[in-house]
């Protein structure tokens, strides 16, 4: 599994975000590839994420929503 999540540089919740992928890996025994990239307006609109964190499982949203813009 590959976990990809993306934050924008002004969103703070990265250690949070970790610890709760992890905590879920360990109480499903999974593992998982877990990659985490700061992203600008820009490439966030260039990838197609809609928010901060963004949390793509195996390349999937596993939070899709209908917004605009990345905060």
């Amino acid at each position: 599994m590959k976990i990809d999540c993306y934050l924008s540089f002004m969103c703070d919740s990265q250690n949070d975000l970790r610890k709760n992928i992890f905590e879920a890996l360990d109480v499903e025994d999974l593992k998982a590839e877990l990659n985490f990239y700061r992203v600008d307006d820009m490439e966030a609109s260039r990838l197609g994420l809609r928010g901060s964190p963004s949390v793509l499982i195996n390349g999937e949203d596993i939070q899709p929503v209908d917004m605009t813009g990345f905060s």
